[in-house]
């Protein structure tokens, strides 16, 4: 996987439907697969203070922290809260502009491209899903392990479910308002941690709380 690849997607996440849910800090926004599968997105949540699961994450999290696919922020923003160095990477212009309001440091730029500290982040984070970035996990981990420094930690947010797959989605608004077409992925525990193993992470822990599941990979 290399950048260009992910330019699609990257333009279907700068699509009006998602950057307008983002401005206004609400939804309804979903995920929709041709063959009508939909999954509701969190806006609500993305835009909100950190919630109980959240801070599970949060607290896991040492050293410089990268966060991929930031969205609007709030974690970036909670540990800048916190005096912590802490970076958000997203492709949505809106994404960066709501992450530098709240108080973080943002880039907007593809997880693929170039980025600062390459190496060097001691936690990067894949949340709210984002092991889905470029509907290819397994080009996703070797760049996060580029990324991360000897030692370093990966915090993934992963399906409940037993899930393991590749599928062709495009994000709506429910009223008529759809993005262009892009590949997504979705992964629970037992695919994530057999696509982590390829890409030189192991497995250090597992949690789960108010329903969402988590993985901690080190690098």
């Amino acid at each position: 996987m290399t950048a260009q690849l992910t330019e699609p997607a990257a333009r279907a996440w700068q699509a009006d439907p998602y950057a307008d849910a983002l401005r206004a800090g609400q939804g309804p926004l979903y995920l929709r697969r041709h063959d009508g599968w939909l999954l509701p997105l969190e806006v609500e949540r993305w835009c909100a203070e950190p919630d109980a699961a959240d801070e599970t994450v949060l607290a896991r999290c040492t050293g410089p922290v990268l966060d991929i696919g930031c969205g609007p922020g709030r974690l970036v923003a909670a540990l800048a809260g916190l005096g912590r160095t802490a970076l958000g990477v997203d492709v949505t212009p809106e994404a960066v502009t709501r992450t530098v309001r709240a108080g973080g440091s943002a880039l907007c730029r593809s997880v693929f491209d170039p980025l600062p500290r390459e190496g060097g982040w001691a936690t990067v984070l894949l949340i709210d899903g984002n092991i889905g970035i470029g509907g290819d996990p397994a080009a996703l981990l070797r760049r996060a392990a580029e990324l991360t420094a000897p030692g370093g930690s990966l915090l993934v947010e992963v399906a409940t479910a037993d899930v393991d797959e590749r599928v062709e989605v495009h994000v709506e608004d429910g009223a008529g308002g759809r993005g262009a077409s892009f590949w997504w992925a979705r992964l629970g525990t037992r695919a994530l941690c057999a696509e982590a193993k390829a890409a030189g992470w192991a497995p250090y822990d597992t949690w789960q709380e108010a329903g969402r599941l988590f993985v901690h990979l080190i690098h």
